[in-house]
């Protein structure tokens, strides 16, 4: 999975969302703006992170990240316990 790049910063965050209150919109294909990162933070559970173009998903928990890339299609998959929220990064200035 890659990275944030150097020189961002956060700018904000979702609430924490359940296998309840999760918006439908993060369930299926959906991207962030050009510029845009983020980065998903598990509280518990375990939440399945899926890249559309690459074909790839990961299984992110408390201690396992997931970085969202501008532009990249994605969505979420929740284990019943799960909890998560994600915090967005933009370049620092913007």
């Amino acid at each position: 999975m890659k990275r944030l790049p150097q020189g961002l910063k956060p700018y904000k965050r979702t609430p924490t969302f359940s296998a309840e209150t999760v918006p439908a919109a993060l369930l299926r294909d959906h991207s962030t703006k050009s510029g845009v990162w983020g980065l998903i933070h598990v509280v518990s559970g375990e939440v399945i992170y899926r890249i559309a173009e690459a074909g790839v998903e990961y299984r992110l928990d408390p201690d396992v990240l997931g970085v969202v890339e501008p532009q990249s299609l994605h969505s979420v998959e929740l284990s019943e316990q799960a909890e998560f929220f994600v915090e967005f990064w933009k370049a620092a200035g913007s």
